[in-house]
């Protein structure tokens, strides 16, 4: 699994420009069952995404198409880990 940490590198008014689209790209991959959850950190100062992505590959091509990189909104810190830990039955309902 993977987390990427976002942080902003624009004003707020600026990253409202481009939230709609972050949206949408947020989600298509839901859609795709590539990403768990996702929100803005406290005081909007950027946002965490879980992912499931197979590989560190994976998950840089699916950063790469947020509007937030593309448009340089945003700096994207990507940490891989192994959930071998879970609430009751979590890791199970991403096989589905």
């Amino acid at each position: 699994m993977f987390i990427f940490i976002l942080d902003y590198l624009v004003p707020l008014q600026q990253v409202d420009t481009y939230l709609e689209a972050h949206r949408q790209f947020l989600d298509t991959h839901y859609r795709h069952g590539k990403l768990v959850a996702s929100g803005p950190r406290p005081e909007r100062v950027g946002g965490v995404i879980l992912s499931n992505a197979t590989s560190m590959k994976e998950a840089q091509e699916i950063m790469k198409a947020d509007p937030f990189y593309v448009h340089n909104v945003a700096k994207y810190t990507i940490v891989e880990f192994d959930a071998t830990k879970t609430c009751f039955n979590f890791l199970e309902s991403l096989k589905h």
